[in-house]
């Protein structure tokens, strides 16, 4: 989230809970993120859209060792919510409100089943959105018992909804208080968007069920990530780093999904950390940033292929990307200096405000656009040199399908140290860091990360802390050596400000164990998380009961099911960078995580004596209380003597490639009708003599964009814009735009739809 939350605090405290949405949303939430086989990209400079590996011959499957058969099953659904007038969820700036959609955003489902016990299932959802959530989950979970019989083999045990951490989709969905205050509140529009295109992608997955084949493998992409937090990243111990070549994962693992019948591909999942911060603070176009667009290269690469399937899915999930930063090129002042920004505290001169990490093509001035599309491009060069290299190198899946999920309060739980003792975590609560933000999106005001003991900012917030709650001397020795500045496990009017009840949930799918974390885990976090299931599942023969030679293979996979903020190693939370000040519940935390799913693994081996752990306290869902500031949309009106759809600005008659082509036309609030599984914008190509759709809204070059001309009277403009490719991918010929629009009437009445057509343009 970017941090500018706080001085929204003393508004709450003095005036009350309805003042306190208005005051803080304008103030606003500091700048932050919530929120083998080697490969290298080709130089920034290739086409994004060229696809790198030729088609390859159609594979029969392989009869040498395919590994145990199971239900395989992959949907994907349309879940973009509000494009305008709805903050974007991620970075917490009041003032980065949805003007237009560069990308449409979507859930993908995966699900494994055994062939022979139907209850035995497991599905993983991947949403384009910053994380999982609550409330979105407990709305996916009664949707899926309302479908019916057959899809009572989903619930709480085998769903995980993770996210993509996209820092560039519409917000106002989250069940907590915390990440509503920039979105002003909660946005029913929004959340039911992202529930019903989950249910819908899962019950495309469900109704592809079909037997066939897993296999994993993995690689190692060198140029898509770095670490923003490297100073804390160093307080780990050096015999534990010099186990490393990398101060951040480099791996990606994919798991691939081939059905039987004829040897097709119908999706791959894969894991692979990097922050979805490549589009910047100042962007206000939606779309599913670089992992959406690596999504959609390899799901366009393989639909078109005699390897995948028409409906082909690719899912690129999180991993421990507590840490990791697209912005590959470093954190540099931006104040003219050119100079790298402070390797303690990332901050220039006496602030944090000019440190900004640099995208691959920082210079286009894009909103980070170009840079977005690079580092996607590159996670999809990385996935796909591996998709092929599996025709020799992959390891078959073997063995059951099992799954456990629990809730357990973290607000004060005892768990072991390493070193042996007892230790425990705390209420949740936020360190003055956390304010600061991070070289993704700089914090507001005088913070600064690496601020422990006594803080160093400006002692008004102490006040405005003191106001909203003082945190207890038991709370301040439990939380040490954070300084606290929000005590947001306590607060709980009018309703709770972030999670205490966290999820902990593991999946198993032969020895693919999947580690569900509800937090962005750094890199030396999730590196001792996996290692301590490996080893506690090697003990345990987990992963052998079938065959001796399948060792474990872990894979961390979130923000999932909630977001409980961050995890950090107990040495990079004593550092008190934005990660560390961002670990909600004490310097212990990771420790509790680990403590409980390695406890808890029994449940996954198949002589199991109980088939589930007790399901612990449930959390509260706040759906039907939450307060919602957002405005309706009142009416639509054309302005005099034009008309809905009309042309206001035409394109030219000839453009060439490398050209922009753009048209405006009389317009309509988008939020009357989001399109689910639609589109506001289409490219049309006149081809033997009829129109032929050649772009939509899922298309990264083609953009949409709003504009509310007057309040008032409800008018309102849109512009398309085409950025036309370098490459040959775009045959000459004669074009034209299309917009799709709904208007709502003067003194209520239905919905109406309408459409806009451009003039003819030649593209040469």
């Amino acid at each position: 989230m970017a941090r500018s939350h706080i001085a929204a605090a003393l508004a709450v405290a003095c005036v009350g809970i309805l003042v306190t949405f208005h005051l803080i949303s304008q103030f606003g939430l500091p700048n932050v993120g919530f929120f083998h086989f080697q490969q290298s990209s080709p130089e920034a400079t290739a086409s994004p859209y060229q696809i790198p590996f030729g088609p390859t011959a159609f594979r029969p499957p392989n009869t040498e060792d395919n590994g145990s058969m199971y239900l395989l099953g992959t949907g994907k659904a349309d879940i973009t919510g509000p494009v305008v007038e709805i903050n974007l969820m991620g970075y917490a700036d009041p003032n980065q409100v949805g003007s237009g959609l560069r990308q449409r955003i979507h859930s993908r489902a995966f699900i494994v089943g055994d062939l022979d016990k139907k209850e035995d299932r497991t599905l993983y959802l991947v949403l384009d959105t910053q994380s999982g959530d609550t409330a979105v989950r407990h709305g996916i979970l009664q949707g899926l018992k309302e479908l019916g019989p057959e899809y009572q083999v989903y619930g709480k045990s085998n769903v995980a909804v993770t996210g993509t951490h996209s820092h560039s989709g519409p917000g106002a969905w989250l069940n907590y208080l915390l990440p509503q205050i920039t979105s002003k509140g909660f946005d029913r529009q929004s959340y039911r968007a992202i529930v019903d295109g989950a249910l819908l992608s899962i019950k495309r997955a469900h109704e592809t069920l079909a037997p066939g084949f897993l296999t994993v493998a993995e690689t190692e992409i060198h140029d898509a990530n770095i670490n923003r937090s490297p100073y804390a990243y160093l307080a780990n111990p050096e015999k534990e780093r010099v186990r490393y070549q990398h101060d951040v994962d480099k791996t990606m693992t994919m798991l691939r999904f081939r059905r039987a019948e004829d040897g097709k591909d119908t999706g791959v999942l894969t894991w692979f950390p990097v922050h979805g911060t490549s589009m910047l603070g100042n962007n206000t176009l939606i779309s599913g940033d670089n992992k959406g667009v690596a999504a959609m290269l390899f799901e366009r690469d393989m639909q078109s292929s005699r390897e995948g399937t028409e409906d082909f899915v690719a899912g690129f999930s999180q991993a421990n990307v507590g840490d990791t930063s697209p912005n590959v090129l470093g954190a540099y002042c931006e104040d003219g200096s050119g100079e790298k920004c402070n390797f303690q505290d990332s901050t220039c001169g006496k602030g944090n405000k000019m440190c900004h990490g640099r995208g691959p093509l920082f210079r286009k001035k894009d909103q980070g656009a170009s840079s977005c599309l690079e580092i996607g491009r590159r996670q999809y060069v990385g996935a796909k040199a591996l998709y092929l290299s599996m025709t020799t190198n992959n390891v078959p899946i073997h063995g059951p399908l099992r799954s456990f999920h629990t809730y357990r309060d973290f607000s004060n739980m005892t768990v072991q140290h390493p070193n042996g003792s007892l230790v425990s975590t705390c209420p949740a609560a936020l360190g003055y860091s956390f304010a600061a933000g991070t070289t993704d999106g700089p914090g507001a005001f005088d913070f600064k990360q690496n601020n422990t003991g006594s803080p160093n900012a400006n002692p008004v917030w102490s006040v405005v802390r003191n106001f909203l709650r003082e945190p207890s001397e038991s709370q301040v020795a439990c939380h040490a050596p954070k300084p606290i500045l929000l005590d947001v496990g306590e607060i709980e009017r009018p309703y709770l400000w972030t999670p205490n009840i966290v999820d902990i949930q593991v999946l198993r799918i032969g020895q693919l164990l999947i580690v569900v974390s509800p937090g962005e885990a750094t890199t030396m976090a999730g590196r001792r998380w996996r290692e301590r299931i490996s080893h506690t599942a090697s003990a345990l023969a987990l992963t052998t009961e079938a065959d001796d030679e399948n060792p474990p293979v872990v894979v961390l996979g979130g923000p999932a099911n909630s977001y409980t903020h961050y995890i950090a190693t107990e040495e990079e939370y004593n550092i008190q960078r934005y990660e560390g000040a961002s670990t909600l519940y004490g310097p212990h935390t990771l420790n509790a995580y680990i403590s409980i799913t390695t406890s808890l693994l029994p449940y996954l081996q198949t002589n199991s004596r109980e088939e589930h752990p007790p399901p612990g306290p449930d959390p509260p869902i706040h759906t039907n209380v939450s307060y919602n500031f957002n405005s309706k949309v009142r009416f639509d009106r054309p302005p005099f003597f034009k008309k809905f759809g009309q042309v206001l600005r035409d394109t030219k008659a000839a453009y060439h490639r490398g050209d922009t082509v753009s048209a405006t036309f009389v317009g309509a609030n988008p939020r009357n009708n989001l399109r689910l599984e639609g589109t506001f914008a289409a490219v049309e190509h006149l081809s033997h003599g009829s129109w032929k759709r050649v772009r939509d809204d899922t298309d990264w070059d083609l953009i949409y964009r709003w504009r509310r001309t007057s309040t008032i009277l409800g008018t309102s403009e849109v512009e398309l814009q085409w950025e036309i490719g370098n490459d040959e991918g775009v045959e000459g010929g004669l074009y034209r735009f299309r917009y799709f629009g709904d208007r709502k009437p003067f003194g209520g009445g239905e919905i109406e739809a309408f459409e806009g057509v451009s003039g003819v343009f030649r593209i040469e």
